[in-house]
């Protein structure tokens, strides 16, 4: 999975320096992303602050190493039982 270009710090910069009357095509021009990327930023984290965006990202990183993790243990019971079975 591709890394986030910004940290939850300076997205929360980007997205503010909107509500400061800058335009998306200033704000695009000077961060050097796309207003359809800025867009998506916008709707993904609208009204967090950088704290929250933080945390948000911990998470996500914890929920992909659970998810992980229980691939691992669902390949290892199932070689298991399979291994039951053929000694039946």
């Amino acid at each position: 999975m591709r890394k986030s270009k910004f940290s939850p710090i300076q997205i929360a910069k980007i997205l503010k320096e909107f509500d400061n009357d800058k335009s998306v095509e200033q704000i695009s021009r000077e961060h050097g992303l796309s207003s359809a990327s800025y867009y998506k930023l916008s709707s993904k984290y609208a009204g967090m602050n950088s704290k929250e965006l933080k945390r948000l990202k911990e998470l996500k990183e914890e929920n992909r190493k659970l998810k992980h993790m229980y691939a691992n243990l669902a390949l290892d019971h199932q070689m298991a039982k399979e291994n039951n079975e053929k000694k039946l």
